[in-house]
């Protein structure tokens, strides 16, 4: 008899022993503004709020929700404020906070293209300058997690009420 032991032949394949993890499902657009200065931060924070396109307090952009920009505003969570934005809400923005971009949209080469929003036919900028919000942000202020009661983090649906009050 075979007194060796046999595990050699019954190695499992190592992605088969893992757990299947749902995939989270990403779509609609996020919209997220910067609520804190721009001043002493370090610099992975301070490079990927330039690649948000965010540079001053109370600006807004919105992006694609996708795994790459969700880790992009996880990483600069404790400088800002990110939720699902509705259309009607993106309508709105647009409408009354958008500007019109009016610079050149490639280069004299034409081989690098400037990046603008394009919605019903005119040019907008990326981003948007928003006012302070009426009646303020939460109770906590602005170094606090919105969870807790103050204005930074995941916010969900509720960044549409903080939008309207900001417009």
């Amino acid at each position: 008899m075979n007194t060796k032991n046999n595990n050699s032949s019954k190695k499992m394949n190592p992605s088969a022993r893992r757990k299947e993890v749902p995939k989270k499902e990403f779509k609609g657009q996020l919209a997220v503004i910067l609520v804190r200065g721009v001043a002493c931060r370090p610099h992975p924070i301070a490079r990927t709020l330039e690649f948000l396109k965010l540079s001053r307090k109370n600006q807004c952009v919105v992006v694609a929700n996708t795994p790459q920009n969700e880790g992009m505003v996880r990483k600069v969570k404790d400088y800002v404020t990110w939720g699902e934005i509705t259309p009607e809400t993106f309508q709105e923005l647009v409408a009354k906070r958008g500007e019109e971009y009016l610079g050149r949209l490639t280069d004299s080469k034409e081989k690098y293209h400037y990046r603008y929003l394009e919605i019903n036919g005119k040019k907008y900028k990326k981003y948007f300058s928003l006012n302070p919000p009426r009646k303020g942000f939460e109770r906590k202020g602005i170094k606090v997690s919105f969870t807790v009661g103050g204005a930074l983090g995941y916010r969900g649906a509720k960044i549409n009420d903080l939008l309207k009050r900001m417009m």
